[in-house]
């Protein structure tokens, strides 16, 4: 099977190019932050240098990990999906579902090994530009000198071929059938970040004005929420369609499709959902720490620029890694229907009928991932913004809100449209035999 597998991705290198930026970004991040770790470690490194250094690589490493196995799961399911048939005939030819398992895991294995390598030079430059930022920001010593190291080395390969191996083997058995078991689990899971979000976010009630970790349980809790509602991406998405009015006849298609296609489309809908609680969340308590600070009249500590900085790198991050998800998801989703489009197309469907579908199937998604993300991102924001200042919501809370919603729209819909545009450029009857 590790042959086979080998031989797929010569003849076919195309369809595992998603796979291969996401292990790229992947490890790119994971390994930049890492080598923090390699820098603090060094002899004769100050201890509060070593602190924020060490502070950094910790938590953006954790994020950067979870969002690694994200990318990867998703841009993989939608992989397995578009090649049933392929798996299908494997099984009819004698192949038993773990022979595909160990097929589909070590496909996943070479092309994350392929990105993890690719992303050591990238990683070193961009962990000498963070180690510059800390610097100039005064958070670091000027004495300090980059170090890529084991550290670095072996958690971005480590981490990145775990993911791509875990993420692999759940896509292949949700594609093979055995999928009830794994169903339970995520439901488990789901409750249990659900249950864990609404704690962190009640604690914060525990805190005073002043503290130092104020922010860190809202944060957290509306991370755990939308981690929680992403799980249950799927069933929300079912329920919510129901109560969503469309009319004519791209709206009635375009909810028809959604319906049917709702377990395809999760990977998409978790991304839309936590990209806007995690960015709403962060960027809005924030900006309203920094504006309670200057209020105060008071001067920031190393902690509070650390901070600071760290909420902006995650934030940076996560807005990279779901544009990735984001567009290697709707377009290898959108790819895959060209025979559907040339089907409607057959059917009697002006491409501009068709467009209007994908159209209104990106807003619904946009949609309804914004709203449980918003939802998750408030139940932050104003446990913290009554602590720190009496206020119920923040002000600021608009101006971020819309800002994160451009982006989510722009980078579903635009992706979504552009690609269908791309297929719809071959006649449909060419459309209908090729991908027969």
């Amino acid at each position: 099977m590790f042959m086979l597998a080998m031989r797929s991705i010569r003849h076919r290198p195309g369809r595992f190019l998603a796979t291969l930026l996401s292990a790229f970004l992947g490890a790119a991040i994971i390994m930049t932050f890492n080598a923090m770790h390699d820098t603090a470690g060094q002899p004769g490194v100050d201890a509060v240098s070593s602190d924020t250094l060490s502070t950094a690589a910790g938590v953006v490493g954790g994020y950067g990990t979870l969002l690694v196995f994200f990318a990867v799961a998703s841009t993989l399911t939608v992989n397995v999906r578009q090649r049933a048939s392929e798996m299908e005939l494997l099984r009819c030819s004698g192949a038993t579902p773990g022979q595909i398992e160990r097929m589909v895991v070590g496909e996943a294995v070479a092309v994350a090994l392929a990105g993890a390598a690719l992303a050591i030079g990238p990683a070193m430059l961009g962990g000498r530009a963070l180690l510059e930022v800390f610097q100039d920001s005064g958070q670091v010593a000027r004495s300090v000198e980059f170090e890529f190291g084991p550290v670095a080395f072996l958690t971005g390969f480590d981490i990145t071929l775990l993911a791509a191996a875990g993420a692999a083997f759940l896509a292949v058995r949700r594609a093979t059938g055995r999928r009830r078991q794994r169903g339970r689990a995520r439901t488990v899971l789901a409750h249990a970040a659900l249950v864990a979000g609404a704690a962190a976010v009640t604690s914060t009630f525990v805190f005073s004005a002043t503290d130092a970790a104020l922010m860190a349980p809202p944060a957290y809790g509306a991370i755990l929420l939308s981690v929680g509602c992403a799980l249950k991406a799927p069933r929300l998405l079912a329920a919510m369609l129901d109560r969503l009015p469309f009319e004519g006849a791209s709206g009635w298609l375009a909810v028809r499709n959604l319906r049917e296609r709702a377990g395809q489309l999760a990977g998409i809908l978790m991304s839309l959902i936590l990209f806007t609680a995690v960015a709403t969340a962060t960027l809005t308590m924030q900006a309203v720490e920094s504006d309670a600070v200057v209020a105060s009249g008071a001067v920031k500590s190393v902690d509070a620029k650390n901070l600071e900085t760290l909420n902006f790198t995650v934030v940076g991050i996560i807005v990279v890694f779901v544009c990735v998800m984001l567009v290697n998801s709707l377009y290898a989703a959108t790819s895959y229907r060209e025979r559907e489009f040339g089907q409607q197309r057959l059917a009697g469907a002006t491409p501009g009928q068709v467009l209007g579908v994908v159209g209104v199937e990106g807003l619904v998604l946009t949609v309804v991932g914004v709203f449980l993300g918003t939802a998750a991102a408030l139940a932050g924001i104003v446990p913290f913004t009554v602590v720190r200042t009496d206020a119920v919501l923040p002000e600021q809370a608009l101006g971020v809100w819309l800002a994160v919603v451009a982006v989510a729209a722009a980078v579903t819909m635009g992706t979504g449209l552009a690609t269908a545009r791309r297929v719809l450029r071959s006649p449909a009857v060419r459309a209908v035999a090729s991908a027969a």
